[in-house]
């Protein structure tokens, strides 16, 4: 749910044996969050200098973490971070580092509230194994059981698919399928409505045959907990999770926090400069990426999470059972490696791999302008917690993975300018493909010699899971507006063909599109699909999965 760094790529940068297996980088979230997270390569064993901070695998100081986090604050233009670690069931590091948001300038803390996006999911699968401990569902409990309407495109998978299904990305839908209900935040489907429209969400692969990192079904998962527990989704994760861990300042959304002094704005880059964005998520989205905390709250989850569960003086209380969190962290879903010294794969809110010998349980996160991660490494009694309020997970990954390589021994690595030496040849990569898209435009404008009437493109088109888009003329230039999304509004110019392009008015949506008309027997469009144009483009811009018909003709 993540532009630049969806959360695809989040995710792409933060496992080090891991989930760099996608055929191109269109598939990967960060983020993730925007990104919680696109055919990667691993670039975290490339071995170079540290800008003049030479690690020697030792285990940072508190200043040398310090360091590492203002040098990656000015190395990748993020306005501000926070980072936590945790060793040995202590928090040892927490502190914040920037600023909250570059209209207030106001310093980022260990208070600091951000968006930890798909993060959240974490507490959504162990919500569930509170209620398998209660004994009111099992793993396997048949989704349309609880929600009897429940119904995706191919029957057999409706009528088999279960709990576990919901949480472990291997539907058979693409990556990212369906996000735009939800992503940008200006959508106005309602739960009922997504519920309703992922009937008609095509596979792209046979069911639980293949790892494909999705959202809405995360929504489903949450609305399996409202039904199963008498509560709003919102409300159980509050009351009987984030409560009894006394993370006391985190809420299950951004709606529901009780003091919004102290939260940061997300950022997004545009030609060079940032941009202060709003929200990413409609609030149906909850159960997939909502929740708002700090590395204060976060660190509390993480230390629960590292003791199974339990919490409170000598741990005598405890969120689930031991068999829960076994579960949690168990493989569920393979996406790479063919034995135990390389597996990447995911677990039920978690992705798990081998990182040097070591057990490793994370999640990467990703709004607009918002990217986060948690790290565990459960043998070694090591969490580390990055937060940011700009979308580069490569700078979240920076931080992680230099203080990770001081305890495993990890020698010589420049994370800073591994990740930002890829984090560059990307942009450059896409900066060119746009750039070449917009030269042909302005080539063949000046050559044409007649261009296509554009009142044979106009009309309401219908998609069946998005809705309506009206294409008509609005000040003198063609004009692209869609009903429930009301963020996905700009001019079109033609490109060729019957081929035009979307430029949408909000600029930090960084998510142009080609729109590509058919023609009927008398010439005028009948319908029409999008695909993004740069390969940067967050995920959550599903365009890919749209099918627009004609519904009326202007």
């Amino acid at each position: 749910m993540l532009t630049k760094s969806n959360e695809y790529m989040l995710m792409l940068y933060s496992l080090p044996l891991k989930i760099k297996l996608y055929s191109n980088e269109n598939q990967f979230k960060l983020l993730a969050m925007k990104s919680f997270f696109r055919l990667p390569i691993p670039v975290f064993l490339v071995v170079l200098l540290f800008y003049g901070l030479k690690l020697n695998a030792q285990i940072l100081t508190s200043k040398q973490i310090d360091s590492v986090a203002e040098q990656t604050l000015r190395t990748f233009d993020v306005p501000g971070v926070a980072v936590a670690v945790i060793k040995d069931g202590k928090v040892i590091h927490t502190k914040g580092y920037g600023v909250r948001s570059i209209k207030t300038n106001r310093k980022v803390d260990e208070h600091t509230l951000f968006g930890v996006a798909s993060n959240t999911k974490a507490f959504t699968a162990a919500a569930l194994g509170m209620l398998v401990d209660a004994q009111k569902i099992t793993w396997d409990t048949k989704v349309i059981d609880v929600i009897p309407e429940f119904k995706l495109y191919d029957p057999y998978v409706t009528s088999e698919f279960t709990i576990r299904d919901l949480l472990t990305h291997r539907s058979g839908l693409g990556l990212g399928a369906g996000d735009l209900m939800i992503w940008p935040d200006s959508s106005t489907v309602d739960k009922k409505e997504l519920i309703h429209n992922l009937r008609y969400l095509k596979p792209v692969s046979s069911f639980r045959t293949k790892y494909d990192y999705d959202n809405l079904l995360y929504i489903v998962a949450g609305d399996v907990v409202a039904r199963v527990s008498g509560l709003t989704y919102e409300d159980f994760i509050e009351r009987k999770i984030i409560k009894p861990l006394g993370m006391n300042e985190t809420a299950a959304s951004w709606y529901r926090l009780k003091d919004k002094s102290n939260v940061i704005d997300g950022h997004a880059p545009y030609q060079g400069k940032l941009i202060p964005v709003g929200l990413s998520f409609s609030e149906i989205a909850n159960a997939a990426g909502g929740m708002y905390s700090n590395i204060t709250d976060m660190s509390k989850w993480v230390i629960a999470m590292m003791n199974g569960g339990k919490y409170g003086d000598n741990l005598a209380q405890k969120l689930f059972s031991t068999e829960v969190h076994r579960e949690l962290w168990t493989p569920q879903t393979i996406i790479s490696g063919g034995n135990p010294t390389s597996f990447s794969s995911y677990g039920l809110g978690w992705f798990l791999s081998n990182v040097s010998g070591n057990f490793q349980a994370t999640h990467t996160g990703g709004l607009s302008g918002i990217v986060t991660q948690v790290t565990i490494l459960p043998d070694m009694k090591l969490g580390i917690i990055v937060l940011t309020n700009q979308q580069s997970g490569a700078a979240f990954n920076s931080i992680t993975n230099s203080i990770k390589d001081g305890y495993l021994g990890i020698k010589g690595l420049n994370r800073i300018k591994t990740y930002n030496d890829s984090r560059l040849a990307r942009e450059k990569q896409s900066d060119e493909i746009v750039a070449k898209v917009w030269a042909d435009i302005n080539a063949a404008q000046k050559t044409a010699v007649t261009k296509p009437d554009n009142k044979h493109y106009f009309g309401s088109f219908n998609d069946a899971w998005f809705g309506n888009v009206t294409i008509s003329e609005l000040n003198g230039k063609m004009h692209f507006q869609a009903k429930n999304a009301p963020k996905l509004i700009g001019d079109m110019t033609y490109y060729k063909g019957n081929t035009f392009i979307v430029k949408w008015y909000d600029r930090s949506l960084d998510a142009d599109a080609f729109v590509n008309f058919t023609l009927n027997k008398e010439a005028k469009a009948d319908g029409f699909k999008m695909a993004a144009i740069s390969p940067l483009t967050d995920f959550s811009f599903d365009f890919q999965d749209l099918d627009f018909k004609i519904i009326d003709k202007k």
